[in-house]
């Protein structure tokens, strides 16, 4: 990596973004979630039902618009109108066609898609229409079921030595190098990498540089830097088994955990809120997030780790650390609206149940399950019963929190609330046997008149006597679903008549005042007791607790009427759903001085709204003074067990769902439809793969528990090669930044080809023999030559093979988004090392019906422990993090998006996190490095930030840069130099 001056580098930078006046989007990667979405849903659209007319394959093309490449959609057709509008997506020409909007125009002409796949079209244009293909024509194919990973583990041995060194001494003089090939030959992995450089016509890197190395490793096994103290250690043991040892430490280190805990909770798409439209936070996600930490660094095996996934609570009954593995099922996003609509409901029920068949199928087998909902898989030989065999295991799925403890807490629990609880249904017998004789007693009281209308919800006019009056109480005794309490009702308007004039309103000077049941963070004055007064109809104040309202006039008035409104704009004196409950029974209080108050009006002489409040009323007249004695002395007694129980912890809760048998059978529903019901399914075994692995068939009514576990067992069988090929791909994908398959949750037709096929099998079966313990693996990929080659770059060899995809040299990459704000926090010395436990927030968290996620402008040490331990809500967007490439994990995320912004540059410098942090790291340097010595100080942020020393330019430019700006703008610097956040 070339040094430029810090003083230079900091000058361009600024100047490079106050230039950047008008950017634009550039043409970049698609992001991996994007990809997958156009693969399963949007590819396989177009083949069906539109390539008959619209490709280079159609008999006859129609409209001249070709939709089989992602130049022709861009041609668009003989009209010259686009298909896309930018500026509003949902206007789009291509979804007005689909929809059937134009007339004569409709696509397809016989039939109209179904909702679903227009809402998935509408999606891909909102998303930008992100399309991969790049030729001219697609060609529809498909796999079969000797596609190469439904292939049993091959145990081909690697390469001979003899061999290889006949091949390696045929590549080119131009791109041969100094690698150490004795070296090379030890390991089976870098003679499997070194038959396909061969073939290549090509030689890897000489080893890495010590401190590259280090950095690398240490990076990779735990996403933090190494201290300083690490590097020079490292640099200066010249043992033979040195890097031997670090490997080892590293993999012992608990931040091991985090890290590789981070991968495994994107490939599950781990998110702690429940996206959709309310998408409210769940605050008890996070044992799981400490569970998958805690299981990796104790190296558990990944079979056992995934059973648990599946059935934790079945093999793990009252073992909290093992049952919290079943999250897994229902960490996804669901919609908890509800719908009264049968066909709406089932549907959602079924997105719901998709949710857990895709996450099951692309974490650990690699297939795309659910691109056989519909129809049989387009691509893969997956049939339509394939999706319904994995949909009959969590058919009795639901999402949710439940207690999660041992059998020993909950007889303890029990135990502490018993006498409690006994004590309580005792007054409870006791009160309710004094309430049942004051109700014998209102039997037999006479009727009273009540000669005027009940109140109305939708308007009620209440007249007296006229009184001189400044201040009016109102007191709202009962709602039309309470009898007893105006507490949770909502009033639209309160008007007061002074003659013919409103008074009450607050643009005459009156004030209201009174407490509102429900508040909104996200909008401050919502629910408040304002609207009530402000003349306007719609909004609602929400009665709180004093059910009270308390109106002040500008000045006394003469008034005689009141006027209450509920509904002003309902049809009818019905309470309306959303409006309701509507305040039913009242009184009216009035005062000159706000301290002496005389009753103007009530309705007890309205007949009542409801039964409810009949009974009420009978019950408030036959109370006696002893009753409410007796009742007073009771509810204390009752408050106070209440609070003897409160007092004891309550059990711990997670969000690891629940479970229960499902009512029906599973049927295939045709074409995904809910209401299309066909022929019956039972739990079972995959089709694809009967040929490899045993099968399995249960009953159809088959115990929920016993579902899930065969269905986990058959996964990590020795037999079954998608899981075994899948994990240890993503071993290599993290290590590397590209798996052997650079597409590490889609092994079919669709998904990439091995580069080395049978390295990805010898690493299978390697983790077969190290009973599926992952860091065996680990070390044997850190301890390979391949991994250790040096990242320099050789223009002859990236000719052959621009992306190092067959490991010529060590691919350079940036630092994640966790590992940015992490190493800045340990770079300052702010980090707190904390493990496990309740997360931060990055944002504020605002909620009434839906949730917004507001990101937090300044952040405090509250917040400065590491990545992993942000509470990760969907649709939430914070700096650094998101600028970063955080993904939002509405489904598994088994490739982050690598993109390269202004964004990232601008939150670097300008964010108020790392401004707070570039002064955290001067106070460091000049505790430790001298705080007079601004050569001192330099050479202690560079050994702080690099690991090195800086060279005599840098120095020179460094301390130039201290003495005109200061100390803090040279670690402002610091914090955005690429060496901080690029690995070689």
């Amino acid at each position: 990596m070339s040094k430029r001056s810090l003083l230079g580098w900091f000058l361009l930078t600024v100047a490079a973004i106050t230039s950047a006046s008008s950017p634009t989007l550039q043409a970049a990667t698609i992001p991996a979630e994007h990809l997958k979405f156009f693969e399963q849903k949007i590819r396989p659209l177009l083949v069906k039902e539109c390539y008959e007319c619209h490709s280079a394959t159609a008999k006859k093309l129609k409209g001249g618009l070709y939709l089989d490449s992602k130049a022709g959609i861009a041609k668009g057709g003989e009209s010259g109108k686009p298909l896309f509008d930018s500026g509003n997506p949902e206007n789009s020409l291509l979804l007005k066609l689909v929809r059937h909007e134009i007339e004569d125009e409709e696509m397809p002409p016989k039939k109209k898609l179904t909702a679903e796949e227009i809402a998935n079209l509408t999606t891909w244009v909102k998303l930008g229409a992100p399309d991969p293909r790049e030729g001219v024509v697609i060609e529809a194919k498909r796999a079969d079921k000797t596609w190469w990973s439904l292939q049993p583990l091959s145990k081909a041995q690697p390469p001979e030595v003899s061999e290889l060194k006949s091949k390696l001494k045929q590549v080119s003089k131009a791109n041969r190098t100094q690698f150490d090939l004795k070296a090379w030959q030890e390991n089976p992995i870098d003679r499997y990498i070194l038959a396909e450089l061969a073939k290549k016509d090509l030689q890897p890197n000489p080893p890495a540089e010590r401190r590259a190395l280090i950095r690398r490793i240490t990076y990779d096994l735990t996403g933090l830097p190494p201290t300083p103290e690490e590097v020079a250690a490292f640099e200066g043991d010249k043992s033979p088994d040195a890097y031997a040892k670090l490997v080892d430490r590293l993999l012992a280190s608990p931040h091991y955990g985090e890290r590789w805990g981070r991968h495994w909770l994107d490939i599950v798409r781990f998110g702690e809120s429940n996206g959709f439209e309310r998408n409210f936070i769940i605050d008890n996600a996070w044992p799981f997030r400490d569970y998958v930490i805690r299981s990796i660094n104790e190296d558990k095996p990944f079979n056992q780790f995934i059973i648990e996934h599946l059935a934790g609570d079945v093999v793990g009954k009252d073992k909290p650390d093992t049952e919290v593995g079943v999250a897994f099922v229902t960490l996804g996003p669901y919609d908890d609206v509800g719908n009264q609509d049968k066909v709406a409901a089932a549907n959602i029920r079924a997105a719901t149940l998709d949710d857990m068949v895709t996450a099951t199928g692309s974490a650990f087998l690699g297939l795309t399950i659910n691109c056989a909902r519909c129809h049989n898989h387009k691509f893969d030989p997956i049939p339509t019963e394939d999706y319904y065999r994995i949909k009959s295991v969590f058919e009795g799925a639901k999402h949710g929190a439940r207690v999660l403890t041992t059998a020993e807490q909950r007889k303890e629990h029990a135990e502490a609330v018993k006498p409690l609880n006994e004590e309580r249904g005792r007054l409870i017998a006791a009160k309710t046997k004094v309430e049942k004789e004051i109700v014998e007693r209102g039997k037999k009281l006479e009727a009273v008149a009540m000669p005027r209308p009940a109140p109305s919800p939708r308007k009620t006019d209440e007249g007296f006597a006229p009184v001189k009056a400044r201040y009016v109480r109102f007191e709202f005794l009962a709602t039309s679903s309470n009898p007893a309490s105006g507490v949770g009702g909502k009033l639209e308007e309160v008007q007061i008549w002074s003659g013919e004039r409103n008074v009450a309103l607050a643009i005459n000077g009156a004030k209201a005042e009174g407490t509102k049941s429900r508040d909104a963070k996200d909008f401050a004055n919502a629910y408040d007791v304002n609207l009530v007064n402000d003349g306007k109809f719609g909004a609602r104040w929400f009665i709180g607790s004093p059910a009270q309202l308390t109106i002040t006039l500008a000045k006394a008035e003469d008034i005689d009427r009141i006027t209450l409104f509920n509904n002003y704009t309902g049809p009818d004196d019905r309470v309306i759903a959303g409006a309701a409950p509507a305040v039913i029974e009242y009184e009216v209080f009035t005062s000159l001085d706000g301290k002496d108050w005389h009753k103007a009006a009530d309705s007890f002489d309205r007949k009542p709204f409801t039964s409810a409040l009949a009974n009420e009323r009978i019950t408030r007249r036959a109370t006696t003074d002893e009753d409410r004695k007796q009742l007073a002395e009771l509810n204390q007694a009752i408050a106070q067990v209440d609070r003897k129980l409160r007092a004891i912890p309550p059990l711990p809760t997670a969000w690891v769902g629940s479970f229960r048998q499902p009512d029906e059978p599973t049927v295939v529903q045709k074409g995904g439809d809910p209401m299309k019901p066909g022929d019956i399914v039972k739990p079972s075994s995959l089709n694809v793969l009967e040929q490899v692995t045993k099968s399995y068939e249960l009953d159809a009514k088959a115990p929920e528990g016993a579902r899930r576990l065969e269905l986990a067992k058959w996964i990590v069988s020795d037999e079954n090669p998608l899981t075994a090929r899948v994990l240890v791909n993503r071993v290599w994908h993290y290590h590397f930044g590209t798996g052997i398959v650079d597409t590490p949750s889609d092994f079919g037709f669709l998904g990439g080809l091995p580069t080395h096929p049978e390295l990805l099998d010898y690493l299978a079966n390697r983790l077969h023999a190290s009973g599926w313990k992952l860091k065996a693996l680990h070390r044997e990929i850190l301890l390979s030559q391949t991994y250790q080659q040096s990242a320099e770059f050789r223009e002859s060899a990236a000719r052959v093979d621009k992306d190092s995809r067959f490991l010529w040299r060590f691919p350079t990459r940036r630092l994640s988004a966790e590992e940015v704000r992490d190493t800045i926090l340990l770079l300052t010395g702010k980090l707190d090392e904390r493990m496990g436990g309740p997360g931060f927030r990055l944002y504020e968290y605002k909620s009434d019906n839906v949730s917004t996620y507001a990101p937090l402008d300044k952040v405090g040490p509250e917040t400065y422990r590491r990545a992993v331990y942000h509470q990760s809500a969907r649709a939430s967007v914070v700096d650094v993090l998101s600028d970063f490439d955080l993904p939002d994990n509405a489904f598994g995320v088994p490739r982050r998006a690598k993109t390269t912004t202004p964004l990232q540059a601008l939150t670097l410098l300008n964010y108020s996190f790392t401004l707070d942090m570039a002064a955290a790291l001067a106070e460091r340097i000049e505790k430790e490095g001298g705080s007079n010595d601004a050569v001192e100080a330099v050479q202690r942020a560079y050994t702080l930030a690099f690991q090195r020393q800086p060279s005599k330019h840098e120095l020179k430019t460094a301390v130039a840069l201290i003495e005109a700006h200061g100390i803090n703008a040279f670690c402002r610097a610091l914090l955005n130099a690429n060496e901080l956040i690029y690995l070689e």
